[in-house]
């Protein structure tokens, strides 16, 4: 590993102490400062020297060394400006290591990997910044970027929303529409102590790895979406009445009624008690209606 090592607090100090970096709190920024953690990340990203790697938000590097210790190549992309200057430092004795000073949300990641990797899968690895975690994770997924698996540090309850199924509090439309793209496993719980600053919440890694066919067989992959966020766009109300006041729905009060009993349901039934193939269910005899 070419130095300086960044997986510790006193290399992360004086690195933020050589430029006088001030954390921006716009872009979310908590640095890693544990090796263990780093070592998990890389690990269940399964990172080998045939991979090129998109990393979303490197900061001063730290997780990008290691990396670059593995991978083929390493894209990473950084939003704030004055970390450009520190990451050229830091990553000076990686020649595999590209830096993009972009915003990954304006970014277009198919061409990205077009050039870099000639349109074939990328592992995507970042340590996200929480409050754009979903829009970066459903983006990649919506606009069918090749990716192979996404390897992320995130809020511990977005994670939690991630992975469960019908029935619990943290269950809805995150939950749906990750598990229709992807198989996830939270990876390793971390405390808050493993970063620069403390955030004020815990966090999880979490791996997605893509689905190489979608679980479900659905017509109208935008309508099923359209009945999730129906469903839990107002939790308290059934299922039928959530569909009936979803302006994004365009089927009449009969057509709702008559879709729910011809999929088995109950007519008081609640959205958070569907699966996922529920959904694909209700969408596809929803779209016989209409057709």
């Amino acid at each position: 590993m070419t130095e300086p090592f960044l997986g510790n607090p006193q290399e992360t100090i004086k690195i933020l102490q050589k430029y006088d970096f001030v954390f921006q709190k716009k872009f979310g920024q908590n640095f890693l400062i544990d090796t263990r953690v780093l070592d998990k990340i890389v690990d269940a990203a399964e990172i080998t020297e045939d991979d090129v790697v998109l990393e979303i938000g490197p900061g001063i590097g730290t997780l990008t060394q290691y990396l670059a210790f593995r991978a083929k190549e390493v894209i990473a992309v950084e939003i704030d400006k004055t970390l450009i200057p520190i990451l050229q430092d830091t990553l000076s004795g990686y020649d595999n290591v590209t830096i993009l000073n972009e915003d990954i949300l304006k970014v277009d990641i198919n061409q990205l990997v077009e050039e870099r990797n000639n349109g074939r899968p990328v592992k995507v690895v970042a340590n996200l910044p929480y409050y754009i975690t979903t829009p970066i994770i459903m983006g990649l997924f919506e606009n069918k970027v090749p990716v192979a698996s996404i390897t992320v540090m995130v809020q511990k309850e977005v994670a939690d929303r991630m992975q469960v199924g019908p029935g619990t509090k943290d269950y809805g439309a995150l939950s749906l529409a990750v598990q229709y793209y992807a198989q996830p496993y939270i990876v390793a719980n971390v405390p808050q102590n493993c970063f620069m600053p403390r955030p004020k919440i815990g966090s999880a890694v979490i791996r997605l790895t893509r689905h190489k066919q979608p679980p479900v067989d659905v017509e109208d992959e935008q309508l099923m979406f359209r009945l999730i966020r129906a469903s839990f766009n107002q939790r308290r109300k059934t299922l039928a009445n959530g569909l009936k006041n979803y302006s994004g729905l365009d089927y009449s009060k009969e057509a709702i009624e008559k879709a729910i009993a011809s999929c088995g349901f109950s007519p008081t039934v609640r959205g958070e008690a569907l699966t996922l193939s529920e959904f694909a269910k209700l969408a596809n005899v929803l779209k016989k209606l209409r057709d």
